[in-house]
C-alpha cells in the first residue's frame, strides 16, 4: 500500500523493493483509501497530497515492470500465468454463489441479474440454513444499473474484455451503451474494435471519470 500518512516517495519505493526481494508472482498494489466510519475517517492522519500520490503509483508501475510483472488489473500485478483466476471471475463479471454466513452471491438468469446475501450472523445463518431459508436478502439488478456494474469490474482490466461479454453477463445488447463507448473513445478514454473494448492509459489514470459516463443519471 502506498499513499501512507506523511509517506515520501523513497519510502514507498523502499517498500515495493521490499516486495521485490521476496519474489512473489502476484503483488497488489493500492493506494491508501479513507473509509467511512473508521477512525481514520473521524481522525484523518496527514496524507500525501495527490501529485505525489500520482508519482508513486506511476513509479511503482515503472519497477514492477522492469521487474517482469505485468500490471493486468488497476491495482494487481503478476508474473506471466500468474494472475489471480478468483478475481478475474469478479472483473469479468462473472458469477458466484455465496455459501456461509455474509456470504454475497450473484446470478445471471437468462433475462436478468440476480444479487444475494446470506444472514450475516453466524447462529442465525445456521437457523436460517436449518429452516432451507439462508438467504437474507436477495434482488434484480435493475436493468439501468447493469452497464455500470459491468464496466466498474470490466474496465479495471487494463487489457479490457471482450465485447460479446456484456451481453452475455447482463443480459443487455452491447448497442444500448453505443452513445456512451463512442463518446468516450473520442474523448481518449478507452480503445476498442469489433471484439475488444479497453480503457487505454489515459482512462485508467482517470477511472472513475470514465466508469461515471455508464451510470444511469449520467
Amino acid at each position: 500500500m502506498y499513499g501512507l500518512p506523511q509517506q515520501t516517495l523513497a519510502e514507498a519505493m523502499a517498500d515495493i523493493d521490499t516486495a521485490l526481494a521476496f519474489a512473489p508472482k502476484h503483488l497488489s498494489c493500492y493506494q491508501l483509501t479513507l473509509e467511512p466510519n473508521t477512525r481514520f475517517a473521524a481522525e484523518p492522519p496527514t496524507l500525501p497530497e495527490g501529485d505525489l500520490c500520482a508519482d508513486m503509483q506511476e513509479a511503482i508501475e515503472a519497477r514492477l515492470a522492469e521487474a517482469g510483472y505485468r500490471h493486468y488489473e488497476t491495482s494487481a500485478f503478476a508474473q506471466p500465468g500468474y494472475e489471480c483466476q478468483h478475481n478475474l471471475n469478479y472483473w469479468l463479471f462473472g458469477d458466484y454463489l455465496g455459501i456461509g454466513a455474509g456470504a454475497h452471491g450473484k446470478l445471471t438468469m437468462h433475462d436478468r441479474v440476480l444479487r444475494q446475501m446470506r444472514w450475516k450472523q453466524p447462529a442465525q445463518y445456521l437457523k436460517q440454513v436449518a429452516t432451507s431459508q439462508p438467504v437474507h436478502e436477495e434482488h434484480d439488478v435493475a436493468a439501468d444499473d447493469l452497464p455500470f456494474e459491468f464496466m466498474m469490474n470490466a474496465l479495471r482490466l487494463t487489457g479490457g474484455v471482450d465485447a460479446s461479454l456484456f451481453e452475455a453477463r447482463t443480459t443487455l445488447p452491447l448497442i444500448g451503451i453505443e452513445a456512451t463507448l463512442r463518446q468516450a473513445e473520442a474523448d481518449g478514454l478507452i480503445e476498442r474494435d469489433l471484439r475488444q473494448i479497453a480503457p487505454t492509459l489515459r482512462g485508467q489514470r482517470f477511472l472513475n471519470e470514465l466508469l461515471r459516463r455508464f451510470l444511469p443519471s449520467a
